[in-house]
């Protein structure tokens, strides 16, 4: 935890906070904070910047003097659609692509994705805020990642593919004799994700034909996580 996230409800108008649970045990437990130590602190959706612990223990952490003072570092302008994964997996890429500064992630239904795991309890609300904090406290931010649903490839295609790529560079990462993934791209991007095994055909078929650029990270095969982070880092860190 690099930065504690406070709710603006949980600073009052003296710049004080109290905060009991799992971020109180850390601050304690792991940064080993003292009273009189300064820590970084940022607002859910907003600033960033120190308070002043008054008291920390397992159990509870006070501060006093919290000011946010500086913006967090700005979103990249990715939006990554992703095959939904098995639940472990998802879980994982939504602290990578938090921490990573990934503006937007859109969950999409295709052949070889499972139903099955669009019923997991990993894509309730609640799970997906706790990824999605976990990944804001690594990176020192405070803006959430932006999750989306799609459960029709065809009617994603058809009717939401267009508006989410317009003034974008659309890319399908697809293994094959691609042109290999370009580097320090510019400006917006769209990156088409798929599952294990990849996209099948038809599918490869119709981004292409909605104006998708097919591109390979090379001739190794990866899993889904790895090939994701790969592909991030070889857009760059362009916001």
């Amino acid at each position: 935890m690099n930065v504690v996230l406070l709710e603006p409800s949980e600073v009052d108008a003296h710049g004080q906070a109290t905060l009991e649970g799992r971020r109180a045990a850390h601050v304690a437990s792991v940064l080993r904070k003292a009273p009189g130590d300064a820590l970084s602190v940022g607002l859910v959706g907003g600033r960033i910047g120190e308070a002043t612990v008054v008291s920390s223990t397992k159990t509870t952490l006070v501060l006093r003097d919290c000011s946010f003072d500086r913006a967090p570092a700005p979103k990249r302008p990715i939006t990554v659609v992703l095959a939904l994964p098995r639940p472990p997996v998802f879980r994982r890429l939504l602290q990578h692509l938090t921490a990573l500064g990934v503006e937007r992630l859109v969950l999409l239904h295709t052949k070889r994705v499972e139903k099955s795991y669009w019923m997991s309890p990993a894509l309730e609300p609640e799970a997906i805020d706790a990824q999605i904090r976990l990944g804001l406290e690594q990176a020192v931010d405070t803006v959430p990642l932006l999750v989306e649903r799609a459960r029709g490839f065809k009617a994603f295609v058809q009717d939401r593919l267009g508006a989410l790529a317009e003034g974008a560079r659309l890319l399908v990462a697809h293994p094959g004799a691609h042109p290999p993934c370009p580097a320090d791209v510019q400006g917006r991007v769209v990156v088409l994700i798929g599952p294990e095994g990849g996209f099948i055909p038809y599918e490869v078929d119709r981004l292409c034909e909605a104006g998708a650029e097919p591109v390979s990270l090379g001739s190794r095969v990866l899993r889904v996580e790895t090939a994701t982070v790969a592909l991030l880092g070889r857009l760059g860190d362009r916001a």
